[in-house]
């Protein structure tokens, strides 16, 4: 076969790759958020030190098979040889030096990230104003879309959520029935919904745009569908977004999320207007239904009954008459 056959063999080979990944949005590489964005910088730190290691190890494999190939005949032969003092302490200092500084970096990060911790900066140049109030966000993970309550203002929508640019948002996060993850790629990192369980997530948007929201968590038949638009807007934005929400007249009570609740994939967006302010607490203690004893007090009356029988005083000592 010529020349050219194989360079055109070679064009079709790598054409269709480079154009599968020219619609990828490395959106892990280009987020919004400065929580997402110290993220990609502990990726990106990651990386370069691993590949310290990786890149002269490739290196060296190849260099030593090209320079020892059979045909070599200069290569040098040393049968004998077993023990470099100097090899073995580049073999051994080099990646116990990148274990210390990947082990010392995930330290710092893992505690200055704890998504339970309350951000104390917008992005690298400001910090968060002392009298900033988070925006609060409850967060349910249904079968299969997603439930958003806004406390402060009143409202919920389904399968679309929005939060003003550089103000703190706090996630509070639970689930319905089965485990699953909630992801802005582009806000911050994963969090998983648990039911009777909440979890919590701080993180802020820096820059105004619609971003993608999905589950990550295998969850069934419609985890694929599980999607939801988050807006990044301006103050005035978001009032306008809530006045929307408050518009739609809808009430969501518990006779409401209980039709809600029912499995169901690919739900457009739903609105409603006012909330019933004691849903998200039922719905987290697993009390919607109406009779049903909530876990909250369930945990409370079990470990309320062992310590009121411990302080009972034991019956009086029978005397015997002498």
């Amino acid at each position: 076969m010529s020349v050219p056959f194989f360079r055109k063999l070679r064009g079709a080979l790598i054409l269709p790759p480079l154009g599968a990944l020219g619609g990828c949005n490395a959106v892990l590489l280009s987020p919004s958020g400065d929580v997402a964005w110290q993220l990609r910088d502990i990726i990106l730190v990651s990386t370069g030190l691993m590949m310290l290691i990786i890149v002269p190890v490739i290196a060296a494999t190849l260099w030593f098979a090209w320079r020892y190939r059979e045909s070599n005949a200069d290569a040098p032969y040393s049968p004998d040889w077993d023990h470099s003092t100097i090899l073995e302490l580049l073999i051994w200092s080099a990646p116990l030096l990148i274990i210390i500084a990947l082990s010392a970096l995930t330290w710092v990060s893992t505690h200055q990230l704890d998504p339970y911790r309350p951000l104390s900066r917008l992005d690298a140049k400001r910090l968060v104003p002392a009298d900033t109030r988070p925006l609060e966000v409850q967060v349910v993970a249904l079968d299969w879309k997603w439930l958003f309550l806004y406390p402060e203002q009143g409202i919920a929508t389904v399968n679309d959520m929005a939060a003003p640019v550089d103000r703190p948002i706090e996630f509070k996060i639970t689930s319905s029935a089965v485990m699953n993850s909630f992801f802005i790629p582009a806000l911050a990192g994963q969090i998983y919904a648990m039911p009777g369980m909440q979890t919590r997530l701080h993180a802020v948007i820096n820059h105004p745009g619609v971003y993608e929201g999905f589950s990550a968590n295998y969850s069934g038949a419609g985890f694929s569908q599980m999607r939801f638009k988050f807006h990044g807007l301006s103050q005035a934005g978001f009032d306008e977004w809530v006045q929307a929400g408050k518009a739609a007249g809808k009430t969501l009570d518990r006779a409401a999320y209980l039709q809600l609740e029912q499995p169901s994939a690919a739900v457009p967006v739903e609105r409603y207007g006012s909330v019933d302010p004691g849903l998200y607490d039922a719905i987290v203690n697993r009390c919607v239904q109406p009779g049903s004893n909530c876990s909250r007090d369930m945990a409370d009356l079990f470990c309320r009954g062992p310590r009121q029988a411990s302080l009972e005083p034991p019956p009086p000592l029978a005397v015997r008459p002498m």
